[in-house]
């Protein structure tokens, strides 16, 4: 047996590995890469893997990262099943279809202003004079019906008919449809065959609802060998979600290998009780100044811890009750999914709320926002209250308009509550954001550059890293530490190399065999 890693390597997007046997070649997870535009389009095109090879695929949760690029597979030769828990498979319904959207569209806008550009230059003579609004406003009218409408049809005409580079986005919704028929949703702790003599279990990761970390076994004669490969573990003591699981089988605890996530591998959360006091504080103090706060929020996961803990400091009166606003047709979705697994709760979601009737996800003050219309309302709406909108990491979605609107006015919070990959536009936000804050908010605020155009980042920008649904070095160590396995050799992904690296030493210096796997490495058990 040998395991490849092909993605989220030094690197926390992307998440593809393989395990292969005598036998069989099984695909742990198949994910996005995310970050600068050019960049990750040329690593999503290309798959390392023939999927035809595939026997299996193990998805370990229904994030993006570790599940956008599933579609790819079925119309590229892959005729097996994707084996993930029953909560995942629902969830990646909402999230592959809206990643199928979200593609479709931006192909569309960007071979809309290529066209519009090539016009635009020939209507100038193929000079540098600027052409005259009236003359623009033909050209748009022709690629565009209406506002938002773009005639696809002539665009792809045109640039076909030029020679004119064409954006195709990765899989449409039809691709989604086929992938979504190999899934096969099944319980935590039980064990299905996957391979010839290769068996796998789920066990509770804590990350977001239905995340598991994936241990499989391949039995060869009397010895067999175990591989437990953690996806994304989640952290301790959070609300809904149970935690990531201490207690594994005894027939499961002889890990030959274990692949860990290390997004947190040098860094320390503030304790999950004291998140909610924190976020009380900061929706006092937007309040208090007449501002608004905005979320930029995963939609599976993220949204609904918010929900979850908005609903508390609602119920108690801890804070005035303003509007609190999804912006997201796909967290409204995923909200319900939510509501539908409450066998994947907690003890304390179920004491707090079921007990009593009450949906965890559902309050007076709480909105859904639907419609393009609706949100552009919203954008305009000037009286105080919370949004939460996509995505996470600012690389699109309708985060972007409702930060057009809001960053210049230095009345407003923009609350990061989660991982801000590098090269996003989330991060740059974070980095500028908290060096003016540094520097006493003195002077100029930094300017972003975003939809061609500069805006000054007036805005409070607050980060509360506690709310992050991945654990920190603490909580990935006792992962490893406190849960009865046995670990002869440990290989760290899905970090940047820093975090990598600095969990690896962390470990060693504990008594641990470690290994950060560069792209395309393989390791021989």
């Amino acid at each position: 047996m040998h395991l490849s890693f092909y993605g989220a390597t030094q690197e926390v997007t992307g998440s593809f590995h393989t395990l292969t046997t005598d036998h069989d070649t099984i695909l742990l997870d198949c994910g996005l890469f995310q970050g600068r535009r050019k960049e990750a389009e040329a690593k999503n095109r290309v798959l390392p893997v023939d999927p035809a090879l595939f026997t299996n695929v193990i998805l370990s949760h229904a994030h993006i990262d570790h599940s956008g690029r599933l579609p790819m597979l079925p119309k590229n030769g892959f005729r097996g099943q994707v084996f993930c828990s029953r909560a995942t498979a629902h969830a990646c319904r909402y999230l592959l279809e809206d990643s199928a959207k979200i593609q479709e569209g931006d192909a569309a806008y960007i071979n809309y202003k290529t066209a519009r550009n090539f016009l635009a230059e020939v209507a100038a003579g193929g000079g540098k004079s600027k052409l005259s609004k009236d003359r623009l406003k033909e050209i748009r009218t022709l690629l565009k019906s209406g506002d938002h409408d773009l005639r696809k049809e002539v665009i792809e005409k045109l640039l076909h008919e030029h020679r004119l580079e064409l954006i195709r986005p990765l899989y449409s919704l039809t691709d989604v449809e086929v992938a979504l028929d190999h899934f096969h949703g099944i319980p935590f702790q039980e064990t299905v065959a996957i391979g010839r003599d290769l068996d796998c279990t789920f066990y509770v990761a804590g990350h977001i609802l239905g995340s598991a970390m994936s241990l499989l076994q391949y039995r060869q004669g009397e010895r067999t060998r175990t591989v437990l490969y953690s996806g994304d573990v989640g952290r301790f003591d959070k609300p809904i979600i149970k935690d990531p699981c201490l207690d594994f089988a005894p027939e499961h605890r002889e890990i030959d290998l274990l692949i860990m996530e290390s997004t947190y591998g040098n860094r320390f959360h503030e304790p999950v009780v004291d998140m909610k006091p924190l976020l009380k504080k900061v929706l006092l103090e937007t309040f208090a100044r007449g501002g608004s706060v905005i979320v930029p929020a995963f939609a599976y996961g993220r949204t609904q811890e918010l929900i979850y803990f908005l609903h508390e400091l609602y119920m108690a009166g801890e804070v005035p009750p303003m509007p609190v606003w999804v912006d997201s047709p796909l967290a409204t979705k995923l909200t319900q999914v939510f509501g539908e697994h409450p066998e994947t709760y907690d003890t304390d979601t179920q004491a707090t709320f079921l007990s009593q009737g009450l949906n965890p996800f559902d309050f007076q003050q709480l909105g859904f926002v639907q419609s393009v219309q609706e949100s552009m309302a919203l954008n305009r709406e000037s009286r105080s209250h919370v949004v939460l909108a996509g995505a996470g990491m600012c690389e699109g979605g309708r985060i972007l308009h409702h930060l057009r609107h809001k960053i210049h006015d230095a009345r407003n919070t923009l609350l990061i509550v989660g991982f801000m990959a590098q090269h996003t536009f989330g991060r740059l936000l974070q980095v500028k954001g908290e060096a003016y804050a540094a520097a006493g908010r003195q002077g100029p605020a930094p300017l972003v550059r975003f939809y061609n155009k500069e805006y000054p980042l007036r805005a409070e920008v607050v980060t509360l890293g506690g709310f992050s649904a991945h654990g920190d070095q603490r909580e990935l160590t006792r992962v490893i530490e406190e849960s009865g396995l046995k670990i002869k050799k440990i290989a760290l992904v899905h970090g940047e190399e820093e975090q990598s690296r600095s969990f690896a030493e962390h470990l060693r210096g504990r008594g641990h065999e470690v290994v950060v796997p560069r792209h395309g490495q393989s390791l021989l058990l």
